[in-house]
Order: C-alpha cells, then sequence, then structure tokens
C-alpha cells in the first residue's frame, strides 16, 4: 500500500494576505524528506497554481495538486483538482456541483474560524472537512472533528500557510500514489488522516 504526505492548504504571494513565492515552496517541498505533495488554495485565483506547477515540472517527485479557496456568500469552501475557477456567483451549492462536473472535490476548510461554513456545512454536498488546520485553536479544530464523524466525512489536514515559515506544520497521510487522481479519490474514500508534523508549534 503506497503512502504519500500532503499539505492540502497552502497560499502563495497570489493571495493577497500572504507572500510565499511560489518558487521558495517548490524549492523546500523537493527539500523535504516526506511530505512530497501540495495543494495550491489561493484566494479565488489559480494563479498562483499554475505558476507554481510550471517551477514543479524539472522534478520528479514531487506533485502540485490544483486547488483554490473560494470566497462563497455563505463562507469559504476549497476546491482541489480543478484548474479553473467556477462560474459565478459564488454559492456553496454551484461550487459543489461545479467541482462534481469537474471530477473535482470540495473541502470545508476552518469551519469554525474566520469565514468557515460551521453548521452550515451540514447542508451542502462536501467531500472532506479540514479537521486540522495549523493556525486555528485546538477547540475550534476539534469542534470540527466532530462535524466531521456527524457527517461521516474524510478528516483532513492543511496548514494554511501564509508564509514560508508556516509551511509543512501539519499534513494528511493519503493512501495514494502521488498521482492526483489518485489522490482526491482517497480523500473522498477516507483513505486519509490528519497529523501535526513533530516540529510544529502548538496553541
Amino acid at each position: 500500500m503506497e503512502l504519500i504526505h500532503a499539505d492540502l492548504h497552502i497560499h502563495t504571494k497570489y493571495s493577497p494576505d500572504a507572500s510565499t513565492d511560489p518558487k521558495v515552496l517548490v524549492d523546500r517541498l523537493n527539500a523535504h524528506p516526506t511530505i512530497k505533495a501540495a495543494a495550491i488554495t489561493d484566494h479565488n485565483t489559480v494563479e498562483g497554481y499554475l505558476k507554481t506547477k510550471e517551477l514543479a515540472k524539472s522534478y520528479q517527485d514531487i506533485t502540485i495538486i490544483p486547488g483554490v479557496e473560494i470566497t462563497a456568500m455563505e463562507g469559504e469552501i476549497i476546491i482541489l483538482g480543478t484548474e479553473e475557477l467556477p462560474p459565478m456567483p459564488w454559492t456553496i451549492r454551484r461550487i459543489t456541483e461545479f467541482a462534481k462536473k469537474n471530477n473535482a472535490i470540495t473541502i470545508a476548510p476552518h469551519p469554525y474560524r474566520g469565514y468557515g461554513l460551521g453548521n452550515l456545512a451540514k447542508t451542502y454536498q462536501i467531500d472532506a472537512i479540514e479537521t486540522l488546520n495549523a493556525i486555528t485553536t485546538p477547540k475550534a479544530n476539534k469542534t470540527a472533528e466532530t462535524l466531521a464523524k456527524t457527517m461521516n466525512l474524510p478528516g483532513v489536514a492543511g496548514s494554511d500557510a501564509h508564509e514560508p515559515d508556516e509551511l509543512w506544520t501539519v499534513y494528511t497521510e493519503i493512501q495514494a500514489s502521488l498521482d492526483v487522481g489518485e489522490i482526491l479519490d482517497a480523500i473522498k474514500k477516507g483513505a486519509v488522516k490528519p497529523f501535526w508534523t513533530e516540529k510544529s508549534i502548538r496553541f
């Protein structure tokens, strides 16, 4: 059984509130001993993903997962597996329908922090819940775990890194190869487990 470690929630400088340069991200991913897959989930744009993917082409054993964190009317939602933005207006229902049509998946990030969906997530066809977000309090992460159990959905981890020093603070262990399609299938099936990395500072 193949196992990989992935950070499923990363921002680059193409998010207005982040500073990580795609080249720094790719170099650090390549140098990391165990984490070899990263989802680029900039706010409302795939530009950072496209730049990162281009830079990663010269490396054999790393995978850049296409993604975006959309600010919908009801709150934030992550799509993994698409290089395009969904059509507007951005509502959670329209975004989840777009994801399904495009063989992509949706994740409710930090449901109980910021623009998270909170209990509203229960009313939508979401594929996974971010139960471990590195910049969220333990209490809010715990509540997200409960939400995932209630909805019978997989729980995943993302650093939500906005600057280089925040990269890889948590990771998702995934029963898959480094193929993006396999990774998305494994997340949907729940063949995933969230972890803190050893060097992470916790609240």
